[in-house]
């Protein structure tokens, strides 16, 4: 079996404000074969770091420090970016999910709940690997 080129790995930008949790999102994924190319805790950093690094996915969180995460979902489509994002969070009531999920979020998991699913829904979600 042929190992892939690095360059032929997910690239994945993480939008948490909280660093254990990018710490545990990030091992999931690099344990799946995905590089995690930026993060950010800010709706700014966030904005920022996406629109230089162009990752295939985005992890997006609801609640981000100063601000929300519908805040860089929105920028981001507004500037055209081809990426896809899956929403982590910890409130993942039906009108979130709803709200995300119609704003262009390919997926919304609880981190409770849902963790395990993430490496899979990151995969679904991008829309450049398939």
């Amino acid at each position: 079996m042929q190992s892939q080129p690095a360059s032929s790995q997910l690239k994945v930008f993480l939008a948490e404000d909280s660093a254990p949790i990018r710490q545990r999102v990030a091992a999931a994924l690099v344990a799946r074969d995905m590089e995690v190319v930026g993060e950010g805790g800010t709706p700014a950093a966030c904005i920022a770091g996406i629109l230089e690094l162009h990752p295939d996915v985005v992890v997006l969180d609801i609640h981000l420090q100063g601000g929300t995460g519908l805040q860089v979902l929105r920028a981001v489509r507004a500037a055209g970016e081809n990426t896809g994002f899956v929403v982590l969070s910890n409130t993942a009531d039906a009108p979130y999910r709803k709200r995300y999920v119609s704003e262009g979020a390919a997926g919304f998991l609880d981190k409770l709940t849902e963790f395990e699913q993430l490496p899979a829904a990151v995969a679904a979600a991008s829309p450049t690997h398939h």
